[in-house]
């Protein structure tokens, strides 16, 4: 989950929701730019954090506060191999193309692990075996998965800023990331709060995105089962983003 301190506590995301505001604004991309088989990209981009499953698992820090994901070690890294396995097994069902790009995005937040499991290694080495398959079945070339992904992780780091908090203050800009064409994109908030990408990607000169936050006003929680039961019955707050091309 993604936690951002208040002046009375927490404010809370799921990674859930985080990847759904993803795949809001991969729907406003330009449609005549759009990546292949966008559709079924949006999709993954909507699933790519169905693993996280914050009520089941550990999510408070040893000080008692919300565990922030950037938190999260690799004591147990062979059990979250077995989650990594679960979601690539999962996202199966939903179409080869949706396991293409979910198989590649444990990839790449995987690989720089290599070596530390050899269960992480096996799974590493059977993402790239299917992803090689996949692409050929669905006949499509490398380069063309490459670009559909560089689309899902700039969706992916967009959202991601927006959730935690990071836009810049003084109209200054940010670097988002490279777009599917190689391209670089800026993001900037005014001073009315209206929100600047640069260059232009999207389809309309204005709309609104948005997410749900939780709202906690305790600062320290005794379990994870205490939180997760105050995260149930939190106020709900909608946190919103209107993008205009200005």
């Amino acid at each position: 989950m993604i936690v951002n301190a208040t002046q009375n506590g927490w404010e809370v995301i799921y990674h859930r929701a985080h990847a759904l505001l993803a795949a809001q604004l991969a729907g406003q991309w330009r449609r005549k730019d759009a990546p292949v088989r966008l559709y079924e990209t949006i999709t993954a981009i909507s699933h790519h954090d169905d693993l996280e499953k914050e009520w089941e698992e550990d999510i408070l820090t040893e000080a008692g506060a919300p565990k922030d994901f950037t938190l999260s070690s690799n004591a147990d890294l062979d059990t979250g191999v077995d989650k990594l396995a679960n979601l690539a097994k999962n996202s199966l069902y939903r179409g080869r193309w949706v396991a293409l790009l979910i198989s590649m995005h444990i990839s790449r937040l995987n690989e720089p692990s290599r070596g530390k499991s050899s269960k992480l290694d096996k799974l590493l080495d059977e993402q790239l075996q299917n992803q090689k398959r996949w692409r050929k079945e669905l006949g499509i070339e490398k380069d063309g998965v490459d670009a559909a992904y560089a689309f899902m992780q700039w969706c992916d780091r967009l959202s991601l800023i927006l959730c935690q908090q990071e836009l810049p203050e003084d109209e200054r800009f940010l670097e988002i990331s490279k777009g599917p064409e190689g391209k670089r994109y800026n993001i900037m908030q005014r001073s009315d709060n209206l929100v600047v990408v640069k260059p232009w990607p999207f389809q309309d000169d204005k709309f609104t995105v948005n997410i749900e936050a939780c709202d906690l006003f305790e600062v320290k929680f005794e379990s994870s089962t205490e939180l997760a039961q105050v995260l149930q019955e939190a106020p709900i707050r909608v946190l919103e983003w209107t993008f205009v091309k200005s």
